[in-house]
């Protein structure tokens, strides 16, 4: 199951309730009461928590999604390492709730060097504690943003005929429309796009399309690709941020748009779009949350590198490396896909998506992108 959400009413210009917030809190708490009674009997503290090894990981065919499986570990105070992480553990159980009752949020970053004063529980680098915040995520079955938690940078843009209402910091919800009320660039996502702060109003859209390079949204933009298609625009900005993802996820499961994914035609443009449909194995623990299993991949294919005769760069080492493990990995293990890896391998070919600039500026928007779409069924 998908991590519970605080919900909040998206539809008054009051402050929001702090209620949702304390009942997404409420599992920290009671993480910090159980250690606190089996102190309190004289017991050694210890928790116990899924394991998030790759021994612990399956990929479920039928759902398209990574899953953690059922194995658990314990954290002990037993001995020194485990009496440290139960350390840290409670220092930032403390921060969290501190920061919900001072209506704080926190960078990723800013909690690293916040630990800094936490003398003895004090992080050695960054992919420590953020790695205690995906373990707090599977302990207490809630997400980092509700635990006031998020990166340096926002999630992605987008441009189309969208909708919604956001609620801002001070509580007020304004509507926007992501085409007429925006700027060039498109209305930025923030960090949380959850029901509490973003609802869906209406869109006349038929389908999103995700697209890797921001030049490449430009280009649809400027052509009028997204009104005269009906289109939803999303610049993915590269390897998507989980707000991204979220983001494409409800559009699919709320408004019941297609999605496809435009990326370059490489094999870590491939990743990007697996990590859109299927998920990836850092946050297996939130694949129904982000994965958007009935995203299609629109290309550039290998395929397309040939049919449209299109400007290539010879394949690196390092991408035929990646190719390669593509070959195992189970979320590229369709006819289609096992087909163009050993297309790209054999003729040794990568391009980006401008490549399609060869023909023209408007080539992308009037030849490739409606045929491609006929082809999938989605124009």
């Amino acid at each position: 199951m998908p991590p519970k959400r605080a919900r909040a009413s998206a539809t008054t210009t009051d402050a929001p309730s702090e209620e949702p917030r304390a009942d997404a809190l409420a599992p920290t708490l009671d993480l910090a009461r159980s250690i606190y009674e089996q102190l309190d009997r004289g017991e050694i503290p210890r928790m116990r928590l899924p394991l998030r090894t790759k021994q612990n990981l399956s990929f479920q065919m039928r759902e398209g999604v990574w899953r953690l499986g059922k194995a658990m570990g314990t954290r002990s105070a037993r001995k020194l390492d485990g009496a440290q992480m139960l350390l840290r553990t409670f220092y930032l159980v403390d921060f969290i709730n501190e920061m919900a009752r001072d209506k704080k949020t926190s960078t990723l970053r800013e909690l690293y060097y916040i630990s800094e004063g936490w003398e003895e529980a004090k992080f050695g680098s960054e992919d420590e504690s953020n790695l205690l915040i995906e373990d707090l995520e599977v302990l207490c079955s809630r997400l980092r943003e509700d635990f006031r938690l998020h990166p340096e940078e926002n999630g992605a843009s987008v441009l189309g005929d969208l909708t919604i209402k956001e609620r801002n910091r001070k509580g007020i919800v304004k509507t926007i429309n992501c085409r007429d009320d925006v700027g060039d660039g498109g209305y930025a996502l923030p960090f949380d796009v959850e029901d509490g702060k973003i609802e869906f109003v209406k869109t006349s859209a038929k389908f999103v399309i995700a697209i890797e390079c921001g030049g490449m949204v430009d280009r649809l933009a400027e052509n009028g690709f997204d009104e005269r298609e009906n289109a939803i625009l999303l610049h993915l900005k590269g390897q998507p941020a989980r707000s991204t993802r979220r983001f494409l996820r409800r559009l699919s499961d709320e408004l019941h748009l297609p999605v496809v994914v435009f990326t370059d035609g490489d094999p870590w443009s491939f990743r990007i779009f697996a990590s859109v449909a299927y998920g990836a194995i850092k946050t297996a623990h939130l694949s129904n949350y982000l994965a958007t299993p009935s995203a299609e991949f629109l290309g550039v294919t290998a395929s397309d590198i040939e049919n449209y005769e299109l400007p290539s760069d010879k394949l690196s080492e390092q991408d035929v490396r990646a190719l390669e493990a593509e070959r195992t990995d189970p979320r590229f293990q369709t006819a289609e896909w096992r087909s163009e890896i050993e297309l790209m391998l054999k003729n040794g070919k990568k391009a980006e998506q401008q490549s399609l600039a060869k023909y023209g500026l408007n080539y992308v928007t009037d030849h490739y992108l409606p045929e491609k779409l006929a082809e999938m069924g989605v124009r």
